[in-house]
């Protein structure tokens, strides 16, 4: 089994916020594929912390998850996860906002450093490696305060390139979830998405 995992805050004052992509892109590949987040006690015999929803796929066999801690406690629920699922790190991808991407551009990587990121931070400490697979979506660097801008709405005007940008981001997404080759879903995507911008 591999699982997404997409990051956020809970609660209805976070929804549609520049820190919140990571939950609307496991949203959008949920509704894509006609699965419901469920709380987590609706896996089967899972004894872990609970502090989580997740919905099941079966085609491939996989699961998306959004944790329902607040985004510095993401890894909290990840260990025992995996240890259920009978996973390795390497079968969890991270789905994240970076603000050190340009707004909409998408970047794939097997692993690395949290980049400052305090959601990936919390997990890859909670796992104890940094060999995570993680898919950051850019959500543009703020002029002003970084803690503000990450708890803010996109305006109207990037609403557009964020749309897509959240629909290829799940399509990557389920490319992985099927093949497992995070080499080849690389390839393939960072072509498509480099079409036309400065390398």
């Amino acid at each position: 089994m591999r699982l997404v995992v997409g990051l956020g805050n809970p609660g209805p004052e976070y929804e549609s916020t520049r820190h919140n992509v990571g939950f609307d892109v496991v949203d959008h590949l949920a509704r894509r594929e006609g699965v419901l987040f469920e709380p987590a006690r609706s896996l089967e015999r899972f004894e872990g912390p609970t502090a989580f929803t997740c919905a099941r796929l079966h085609e491939p066999d996989a699961l998306l998850v959004r944790p329902a801690t607040f985004m510095n406690r993401s890894g909290s629920v990840l260990p025992a996860l995996l240890a259920w699922a009978g996973a390795e790190p390497a079968a969890c991808l991270v789905v994240l906002d970076d603000l050190d991407l340009p707004l909409a551009k998408l970047r794939l990587r097997p692993h690395g450093s949290s980049g400052g990121h305090n959601g990936l931070e919390s997990i890859l400490h909670s796992l104890g490696t940094d060999r995570v697979p993680r898919l950051r979506v850019g959500i543009g660097r703020s002029r002003t305060d970084a803690a503000r801008h990450v708890l803010a709405r996109f305006a109207e005007d990037e609403r557009g390139a964020i749309d897509r940008a959240v629909a290829e981001a799940a399509e990557a997404a389920f490319a992985w979830l099927v093949s497992g080759d995070l080499e080849a879903c690389m390839t393939r995507f960072h072509s498509r998405w480099n079409q036309g911008t400065e390398q």
